[in-house]
């Protein structure tokens, strides 16, 4: 059986990871106020905006985690389409939960099926990147941990919808995507945990792409998006503070048109 390293850099991937997951959260629950306090096309952009953020930093934090991950005896290899298919399941379920909150009728309802879908979803994702994973031997999972790490996406997920929708302050907001962080990082090692690998020594060259040639310029691009992402939400004007300067320049414009 090949000894697993799930830190082979230390501690950087993941602090790292969970940094990725964090930040992603954070800009989630934000873009899910600012939806929330929208009408129209702005709630609908402002959703999408908190959707591809939580997807990205779910994704984004499984695949620098997985930058850390070596089997002794064997190299490892991606398979870039099914890596690519994990990220847009990322990105498809979580936009269905954030949707289903945003627009749901009974909110408690579409909190219990959208945490129970985007969960479901999270746990595909992970599965998907694992399925993507090549190497000299045969992989197998513990079923009960399975189980474990896939409790843990929906109980997260679940919790993270409900911190979008009824948190608002932005103390709140950081703590709240702080714990969601580590959730998303519970799950994953977790699951990581459930791994076993018997490897099969061979000279053969395995199919897909390293981590460096594939999985750290996609991680790093996906990071980026975050951080300027997060900028422009930083900086872009409240509802409240739109009304406020809204109402300042109507006494100039009433005193204008005498």
């Amino acid at each position: 059986m090949g000894h697993l390293d799930h830190a082979a850099f230390g501690w950087l991937t993941p602090v790292l990871s969970y940094a990725m997951a964090g930040i992603g959260s954070a800009l989630g629950l934000r873009c899910t106020v600012r939806a929330l306090a929208a009408t129209g096309r702005s709630r609908r952009n402002w959703l999408a905006t908190a959707a591809s953020a939580i997807g990205t930093g779910i994704w984004t934090m499984h695949f620098v985690a997985m930058l850390g991950f070596r089997v002794s005896g064997t190299d490892i290899r991606y398979d870039v389409p099914l890596t690519v298919l994990s990220l847009l399941v990322a990105m498809v379920v979580v936009w269905a939960g954030v949707f289903a909150v945003g627009y749901g009728r009974d909110r408690t309802r579409a909190l219990a099926l959208s945490g129970l879908t985007t969960g479901l979803g999270v746990a595909s994702m992970h599965y998907l990147g694992m399925a993507a994973i090549r190497l000299h031997g045969d992989v197998g999972y513990d079923p009960v941990l399975v189980a474990l790490s896939v409790l843990i996406a929906v109980v997260a997920a679940t919790v993270a919808l409900w911190a979008g929708l009824n948190i608002k302050s932005p103390v709140a907001v950081t703590v709240a995507s702080l714990v969601m962080g580590a959730a998303v990082g519970s799950m994953h090692y977790t699951g990581m945990l459930a791994v076993t690998v018997h490897v099969t020594p061979s000279g053969s060259v395995l199919p897909g792409a390293t981590a460096m040639q594939f999985i750290f310029p996609l991680a790093v691009g996906l990071g980026s998006y975050l951080f300027l992402t997060s900028a422009f939400v930083a900086l872009s004007p409240t509802a409240g503070e739109r009304e406020a300067s809204a109402s300042a320049q109507r006494p100039i414009e009433s005193a204008t048109a005498r």
